[in-house]
This record gives structure tokens, sequence and C-alpha cells, in this order.
């Protein structure tokens, strides 16, 4: 699985790409630290799995997720946000699964498998 990590803390996208490539089958084919460079950067690495950060500059995830998914229909587009109350907003917005970064790593590999199994 073919993941693209979204956030704009080094310290999240180290600790994200660490968890995450200890996991046989995922490899993490690109980084991005702001919304405007999601889309190109989808394009280039052709991802099964984006992690998107919910307090990502320039996010309006109501615009990005709907133009994720109208561009690349098999994408996966999971919201990985500091605050559970997000939860609902993401999953309106589009998301096809939410995490929050206080949830175990173990929640977060489990909602990338059980989105990319379905």
């Amino acid at each position: 699985m073919r993941v693209l990590l979204a956030d704009s803390s080094q310290e999240v996208r180290s600790a994200l790409r660490l968890h995450l490539e200890q996991e046989p089958g995922i490899v993490i084919v690109g980084e991005v630290t702001e919304a405007g460079e999601i889309l190109a950067q989808v394009a280039i690495a052709c991802p099964d799995v984006v992690l998107i950060d919910c307090g990502l500059p320039g996010l309006k995830a109501e615009e990005i997720v709907p133009a994720l998914h109208s561009q690349f229909p098999h994408l996966l587009v999971i919201a990985l946000c500091r605050r559970p109350e997000m939860r609902q907003a993401a999953l309106a917005a589009g998301a096809d699964a939410f995490v929050s970064k206080g949830d175990l790593p173990e929640s977060l590999l489990a909602t990338i498998k059980k989105a990319h199994s379905n």
C-alpha cells in the first residue's frame, strides 16, 4: 500500500513514517507540508492512501477532499487531527476515515488497513 503524508510538522511526518514503514506492505511515497501541494504530489506519487492533517496550512477540507476524490476516485483520504471533535467535520467533508493524533499508533494502522480493505 502506497501512502502519502500531508502534515506541516516534520516531527509528525517523521513519526508517521517511522511507524508505518515498519509495517510490511506499506511504503511512504511522499510528503507534503501544505495543502496546495497535495493534488500535484498525488498525481506524481500515485498513492493508495493520503493521510491529511486537519490543521494543514491552506487546507479547506470541504474543497480539497472532494477535489482529490474527483481527480483520483480510488484514493483513500484519511483525516488525521489533533482534536477528536473534528471527526464529524472531516467525514462530512468527504474523508474516508478519521484518526485522532491522540490515538494509539495501532489505531492509525488499523484504520488504514480497514479503509484499504473496503
